[in-house]
């Protein structure tokens, strides 16, 4: 008798309204979103420090590009800002120490020999009074006075100027010229930095695209890196079942040969049907149209992504 009940249960699971409900389920597969890791420019490959399949830390190193030009143009480019730096310090002080002792010894000569000068002029004048010496004598003497007069006066003059700091449009130019070296520095240094890619979150690295020796153009990715909690589920959700999903709700997902199903969260909805009719909506039209959604899998839950899965609340 207990044969016949389960075989009267069976047939009237196949009745339609009969049955145990069933939930619905939807087919999806699973996605990561990778982080491309990608040089400024290119530049032959010396090194990719971690393989396939490895995972790695925020800030390990991941890539080394060749930079022997690169380290060149920041030497020449740190040499270039002293001597744009010593430019700057010459014109703020003036003269270097050396050369104003030199006018200032040769000032004190012209001034010792003007002493002398004057003293000479002043006898011959008391002379030629006395009628003890020539005329030509004491205009002689008398030149020679104007000419350790003039001599101290120029070098009194050279010695002002270079103990004077540089003029203020001399000192602008060569602060810029400072500036622009430091500038021209930091550039060199920064593309120097540029060389060596680190990763820039932690995660497991998905594909490597070059090996060592290959040249890689600018801007093309090296390697692919997944980080941690990057898989999603992609579905896509009838019409008549969209207005009963909400952002925030969770899911189940399950797969062939994946044991029990993991937990994932709904985290989007589009707004737009994947087909849209030719014609104005109709009740028999709108059965057609199909809504992707995303789920983001719970923390430590795992599947390759590109798996097939099934969706089911």
């Amino acid at each position: 008798m207990s044969d016949f009940f389960a075989f009267l249960a069976g047939l009237l699971a196949l009745v339609p309204g009969l049955g145990p409900a069933v939930e619905p389920s939807w087919a999806g597969y699973v996605e990561a979103n990778y982080v491309y890791v990608a040089p400024a420019g290119g530049g032959i490959l010396a090194e990719v420090a971690g393989g396939e399949g490895e995972v790695v830390e925020a800030g390990a190193v991941l890539v080394r590009l060749e930079d022997a030009q690169q380290r060149a143009l920041v030497r020449a480019a740190e040499a270039r800002v002293e001597v744009a730096r010593a430019n700057v310090a010459n014109l703020a002080t003036g003269s270097r120490d050396d050369e104003v002792a030199v006018i200032r010894a040769s000032l004190d000569k012209a001034e010792a020999d003007l002493a002398l000068a004057q003293l000479q002029s002043a006898r011959s004048d008391k002379l030629l009074a006395e009628g003890l010496i020539p005329e030509a004598k004491a205009d002689q003497d008398r030149a020679s006075l104007a000419s350790a007069e003039a001599q101290v006066a120029q070098l009194s003059a050279q010695l002002r100027v270079a103990e004077l700091p540089a003029r203020d449009p001399q000192r602008v130019a060569a602060e810029a010229s400072l500036l622009a070296a430091e500038a021209d520095a930091d550039k060199a240094r920064a593309d120097l930095a540029d060389r060596t890619l680190t990763a820039p979150v932690a995660g497991r690295i998905e594909r490597v695209y070059f090996d060592a020796g290959e040249m890689v153009p600018t801007g093309t990715a090296v390697l692919a890196l997944q980080p941690e909690g990057a898989l999603k589920v992609k579905f896509y959700l009838p019409e008549a079942e969209r207005s009963a999903m909400t952002i925030g709700q969770e899911v189940q997902i399950g797969c062939d040969g994946c044991g029990e199903a993991v937990t994932a969260t709904v985290s989007f909805l589009a707004s737009d049907p994947q087909f849209t009719p030719p014609v104005i909506y109709s009740r028999e039209e709108r059965t057609r149209l199909s809504f992707l959604a995303e789920a983001t899998l719970s923390d430590g839950e795992s599947l390759p992504p590109g798996q097939p899965v099934t969706v089911a609340k």
